[in-house]
């Protein structure tokens, strides 16, 4: 599911980068600033996610010290780990944005292009 999210993110960005996306700049502020809040954000809880990697107390007998290793793994480990998807959406939060900020760098010359056809040489 997660891999779906970041080839839709990634094949928009290469979609406004190839010039077939173009958007109004104007009308994409909102969009624009929306997800680089949403960026910010998650870079600042993955800026803290160390902190949850820190062995919970709960108790020195051998399920405490179990469930606390798994806690560790779950926080910080690979590949289901609260970093990992962390990363995973932080990735898909740039890819909308570089592919924002293309498609607003290539709607002036898009609409041009349309426009040519039509005018008088």
């Amino acid at each position: 599911m997660g891999n779906s999210s970041s080839a839709d993110a990634n094949a928009f960005k290469a979609a406004a980068v190839g010039g077939q996306v173009g958007i109004d700049p104007d009308a994409a502020q909102t969009v624009l600033k929306k997800i680089r809040t949403g960026r910010d954000a998650v870079e600042a809880l993955l800026n803290g996610s160390g902190t949850l990697a820190q062995p919970p107390k709960l108790g020195a007998n051998p399920v405490g010290h179990a469930m606390a290793a798994k806690f560790v793994q779950r926080a910080d480990g690979g590949g289901d780990s609260y970093s990992s998807a962390l990363q995973n959406l932080l990735s898909q939060y740039q890819a909308a944005e570089e592919g924002i900020v293309a498609a607003m760098a290539r709607y002036h010359e898009i609409d041009q292009s349309a426009a040519d056809p039509f005018r008088k040489a």
